[in-house]
């Protein structure tokens, strides 16, 4: 590995978590979800982007859905016992969560938010979501992500 472990990989280790991870070459004005999956040669119902949103009264909501899809966020909100909820500013990003765009991680961000998995995630036996860093990815089963994740499974896309 070229780079040091992450904050969410050693919360996978500290939980008993197997995974495995994936590095990739990104390019800064490419950050796509479509380009991880390709750089990764995984399907894209199977690499995971995550999303920071703020609910109207639940506050700061976090959802992993596949990056060939876009949120629903009427639905996302409605998991989530909120009438409404938009993406957070990418500027409160780093200040929020502890990542930046492109290396957010469901795992081991500076609190805990009620977190949401698009339902489609338990159709495979493990899934990619960044490992907190842009250039990594985690694969790891989705039972065992949203255990450490604190998740639950909710119908989220579009």
């Amino acid at each position: 590995m070229a780079f040091k472990k992450t904050n969410a990989m050693r919360m996978l280790d500290t939980a008993g978590i197997a995974y495995d991870w994936k590095e990739y070459e990104y390019d800064e004005s490419d950050l796509s979800g479509m380009h991880v999956a390709e750089a990764v040669g995984l399907p894209p119902g199977q690499v995971f982007k995550t999303l920071v949103v703020r609910g109207e009264r639940c506050g700061i909501l976090v959802c992993c859905v596949p990056v060939d899809c876009e949120v629903d966020l009427k639905a996302l909100a409605q998991a989530a016992g909120d009438k409404r909820c938009d993406m957070l500013p990418l500027r409160e990003l780093l200040a929020v969560t502890g990542y930046v765009r492109g290396g957010c991680s469901p795992v081991g961000m500076k609190k805990s938010y009620p977190t949401f998995i698009d339902e489609t995630a338990v159709l495979y036996d493990r899934i990619a979501v960044s490992a907190g860093v842009r250039g990594c990815q985690m694969l790891v089963g989705p039972e065992d992500l949203a255990r450490v994740a604190g998740a639950t499974f909710e119908a989220l896309t579009m």
